[in-house]
C-alpha cells in the first residue's frame, strides 16, 4: 500500500518583517507569524484540502502550530505537538535555549491540540546540524512507521523539512530540496521505497521569498 508523508515548512514570521521585533519580545526565538504569514498558511491549507491526510504533526513552536492550524482547520483534523520537528537550536543564533509558549497556553488558543499527544523525540540545546539533521530524519520515520498506510502532515522549520526529507529519501533531498517560507515536500511510499514528488514546491502561494533562510 502507498502512503504519503507531506512535510511543510512554517509561513513567514514576525521578525522576518520587523527585525526590532527580537529586541523587546519577551519570547525573543518564539515568534509568531507575519500578516503575509498567515495569507500564506491559508493558501497553503487550500493547496491540501482535497488530500487525504489523516493526521497533522506540528513543531510546538508557535509559528508552525499557526501554520498547522490553518491546515487542521480546513481539514477537520486535530494537531499532535512533535518535539521532534522543532527548530535547530542553534548556539550561533540562541543565546539560550529558547523560551516558548506552554503546551496550556497553545491548547487555550488552539484547541485542535491533542493534549493526549505524547512526542516521540526531543530536541535539546545546543545542537548541531548533524544533530537536528539526525533527529528530525528519525522522527520522519518514526511517525511515517507508526502511522502507516495513512497519510500525515509534518509542519516544521527549514533545516527539520529538509532533515525529515532527507530521513526518508535519503542524501538525494540534500541536494534537490528547497524549504523556503510555506513551501511543500511530497514524499511518496510505494512497497519498500520512498520517492520525493514535490521538493519545495510554493505554487499555491501568491508571494515567494527569493532568498531562502532557515530558522
Amino acid at each position: 500500500m502507498n502512503q504519503i508523508v507531506w512535510i511543510a515548512r512554517h509561513a513567514n514570521r514576525l521578525d522576518f518583517v520587523n527585525p526590532d521585533w527580537f529586541l523587546t519580545a519577551e519570547k525573543r526565538y518564539d515568534p509568531p507569524l507575519s500578516d503575509d504569514g498567515v495569507v500564506q498558511t491559508q493558501q497553503l491549507a487550500k493547496r491540501l484540502e482535497t488530500e487525504k491526510i489523516a493526521h497533522i504533526f506540528t513543531s510546538p513552536f508557535l509559528r508552525t502550530v499557526q501554520t498547522a492550524n490553518a491546515v487542521a482547520e480546513v481539514l477537520d483534523l486535530p494537531i499532535k505537538l512533535e518535539t521532534g520537528l522543532s527548530e535547530w537550536l542553534n548556539p550561533d543564533w540562541m543565546t539560550e535555549a529558547p523560551e516558548r509558549m506552554s503546551i496550556p497556553e497553545l491548547t487555550a488558543l488552539f484547541p485542535r491540540i491533542d493534549p493526549s499527544y505524547t512526542p516521540r523525540f526531543t530536541a535539546e540545546y545546543p545542537e548541531t546540524y548533524a544533530e537536528v539533521e539526525r533527529r528530525s530524519g528519525e522522527t520522519a520515520i518514526a511517525l511515517a512507521s507508526e502511522y502507516y498506510p495513512q497519510d500525515i502532515l509534518l509542519v516544521g522549520h527549514g533545516a527539520s523539512v529538509l532533515g525529515g526529507a532527507i530521513g526518508l529519501v535519503g542524501d538525494i533531498a540534500n541536494a534537490e530540496v528547497k524549504a523556503s517560507l510555506c513551501s511543500l515536500v511530497k514524499v511518496v511510499r510505494q512497497d519498500d521505497q520512498w520517492l520525493l514528488e514535490l521538493k519545495g514546491d510554493t505554487s499555491h502561494l501568491t508571494d515567494i521569498e527569493e532568498v531562502i533562510r532557515f530558522a
